[in-house]
């Protein structure tokens, strides 16, 4: 039976739907086209439901064919239940595909309606920060007030803030009695004086000053200085106006001698050899000189924030080293007294050589050429 059944099946793979070959000599093609079953009763014979995957219907029909295949060797193999599954088969594997492809297109259609007008159409419009609508250059140009719209408003949102900040240091000023004393005072300062020049000049009191009516000289230096600054500072230093530096200059230098010559002066009170109390006394001056040396270092360090020139700056003295050096200085002044008593005849002979030299006179010379400014 199957060897008569596998003849006929192959003819009918290879033969159109709808098309039987009648046997015979004569054999020709006549449509048998029936109408499709309804889909339900393919679902039904194939022991599925509608919606399954393709791999639900090819296992479904896999399981089926071993039933009911004729070479099977099962004791319900059928060729015309078979016959049956597979149209089933076929048409359901149809119907699902259909529906699957079906399916796939729904979803890109309202994918790409999703995104159909909200996404730019052209490159262009990913540009300009998506300001402006039309074409390129409308767009570009409206972009280019847009930017300039947002400039002035930062710019004026920061001159808000810097007009809010100071208006809040102003309030915190004013709440200050003292600090709004002084510039009361100061404020009234400046129109006295500037009422006083102005009664001057109207009583001709700067009539006579020399060089009045004339222009001033003309500079005629380099050319890389500016003459208007150049005169200015020439008047400043006609009438002996000096820096701040320079002024700060000589007071560190006078402050650091007065202090060297106080401490030699404390030492040569104390005597030679110190006694206990001296030594008490001595602790007591190194310490106050100490003090001294250290408000005079903050005063160089001020000074060399505002010394235009760098070689120009100062380094800070050691109180140590400068205690040192006075106690050198005490005992060459010591080893000087000392020759001085025992050669009194060396000594006149000097005098007599240099006659208008007064007495240690080359003495304070070998004691005082310790000191380093």
């Amino acid at each position: 039976m199957a060897q008569t059944l596998r003849p006929r099946l192959i003819s009918a793979s290879l033969t159109p739907r709808g098309v039987t070959l009648l046997s015979g000599p004569g054999s020709r093609m006549i449509s048998t086209h029936k109408p499709k079953k309804k889909i339900k009763e393919y679902y039904s014979l194939l022991n599925l439901r509608e919606g399954c995957s393709v791999d639900d219907v090819r296992e479904s029909f896999h399981k089926l064919a071993k039933v009911y295949h004729p070479d099977s060797g099962s004791n319900d193999a059928n060729s015309a239940t078979f016959i049956k599954i597979e149209e089933a088969y076929r048409n359901v594997l149809s119907h699902v595909i259909k529906q699957t492809q079906a399916r796939q297109k729904a979803e890109d259609t309202e994918e790409e309606d999703k995104f159909k007008y909200n996404t730019p159409q052209h490159r262009h419009y990913l540009s300009f920060e998506g300001v402006g609508f039309g074409t390129p250059s409308q767009r570009e140009k409206q972009y280019r007030q847009f930017r300039a719209d947002r400039a002035t408003e930062q710019v004026m949102e920061y001159q808000r803030q810097k007009l809010e900040r100071e208006l809040f240091a102003n309030s915190i000023t004013v709440k200050d009695v003292r600090q709004s004393k002084e510039l009361k005072i100061t404020q009234a300062m400046e129109r006295l004086v500037e009422d006083l020049i102005q009664e001057s000049m109207a009583k001709g009191d700067f009539d006579n000053l020399s060089g009045k009516g004339k222009p001033l000289k003309k500079f005629s230096g380099c050319s890389y200085i500016d003459p208007m600054t150049h005169n200015l500072n020439r008047i400043l230093i006609d009438n002996g106006y000096q820096p701040e530096w320079i002024l700060m200059q000589k007071e560190i230098k006078d402050t650091i001698e007065q202090l060297r010559e106080a401490l030699l002066v404390s030492r040569k009170k104390l005597g030679n050899p110190l006694t206990p109390g001296g030594q008490k006394q001595w602790n007591q001056v190194c310490e106050k000189f100490q003090e001294n040396i250290r408000k005079l270092n903050k005063r160089i360090s001020d000074f060399n924030l505002i010394v235009p020139i760098l070689t120009r700056q100062k380094v800070h003295f050691d109180a140590q080293k400068e205690v040192i050096r006075v106690q050198k200085m005490y005992e060459a002044f010591i080893e000087a007294k000392e020759i001085t008593e025992e050669n009194p005849t060396d000594i006149s002979k000097e005098e007599e050589k240099t006659p208008r030299v007064k007495t240690g006179f080359l003495n304070w010379l070998n004691l005082w050429k310790f000191i380093k400014i």
